[in-house]
């Protein structure tokens, strides 16, 4: 192929990394804009929601459309009650101290992947797409599902903005965002805002796995590489910025792809690095966030 069909495979590519990790951030975004505290194992939410896509769709026999339905309606809300439970039994009991919740999800990190390794196992697996037809290009043919990753992507960001911006949950959210204490004197619950948008959070982290799985194989390592893109992306984007978000996210995940494809995956990762320290020095409330006052 010449030059431009690698470039446009390579944007392709780039493009479905973009949807995976702009859902994967914006659960990490959410939980970091409203409860101001860092999850460490934001990671391995998504590592768990792989491995139950694969431990739900596996046994279910017959069309593979079935089984991939199941594990995307089971995995993220598995992964949700997860979420939800550790926040009741842990970060609630340090009362969401930022230094005590960092060690806490650390510790969270290292129990929730041990338990997939124990019983899932330390092999890779992958759970069979839905649907195997392909876009044919005039150089090359393309996975139609990887495509529909990103159709199903834009769509729950689209869902995720109209939920912030036109309902009152939303409005909750950003009230308990810019002032928690302001939202709870005008009788905002604050404790089930935290917990639900940490389940949320965990649950989106959870939706991009399986989305992923398909592509990339289930392993209970795999959660680090989602953490640290999503971390660039937040930084970059802005804190609790769902614009910032999308933007740095399609950024990085193009970036990602073509050089990936052209130079070295580890090229890519030293760039999106040098990106971060650049914001952090020049804007360090990132591309969309807004400066504390």
């Amino acid at each position: 192929m010449d030059f431009g069909p690698y470039l446009l495979l390579a944007s392709l590519e780039g493009l479905v990394t973009a949807a995976v990790l702009s859902l994967t951030a914006l659960g990490l975004s959410l939980v970091f804009g409203v409860m101001r505290i860092v999850n460490v194992a934001h990671g391995e939410f998504f590592m768990l929601g792989a491995v139950l896509a694969w431990a739900i769709a596996t046994p279910i026999a017959g069309n593979p459309a079935l089984g991939f339905a199941l594990a995307m309606v089971c995995s993220p809300l598995v992964v949700g009650a997860v979420a939800l439970v550790s926040e009741r039994l842990v970060l609630r009991r340090l009362k969401y101290e930022p230094e005590a919740t960092i060690v806490a999800t650390i510790g969270m990190l290292y129990i929730i992947q041990q338990m997939a390794l124990t019983f899932y196992g330390p092999d890779a697996r992958a759970v069979q797409a839905p649907f195997d037809w392909r876009i044919q290009f005039p150089w090359f043919g393309y996975s139609g599902y990887k495509l529909s990753v990103v159709g199903a992507s834009i769509t729950l960001m689209l869902l995720t903005w109209l939920v912030l911006a036109r309902t009152r949950i939303g409005l909750m959210l950003r009230a308990t965002q810019y002032d928690g204490e302001t939202a709870q004197a005008f009788g905002i619950p604050i404790d089930r805002v935290y917990c639900g948008v940490f389940a949320v959070g965990a649950m989106l982290a959870a939706v991009a796995a399986v989305l992923i799985v398909p592509i990339q194989q289930a392993h209970y390592l795999m959660g680090l590489d989602p953490l640290l893109l999503s971390f660039i992306v937040v930084i970059i984007g802005g804190l609790g910025s769902l614009k910032g978000t999308v933007v740095a996210a399609v950024v990085i995940g193009m970036s990602d792809g073509i050089i990936s494809v052209f130079f070295s995956p580890t090229l890519a990762k030293i760039l999106a690095t040098l990106l971060v320290a650049m914001v952090l020095v020049y804007r360090p409330q990132g591309l969309f966030g807004k400066a504390v006052r």
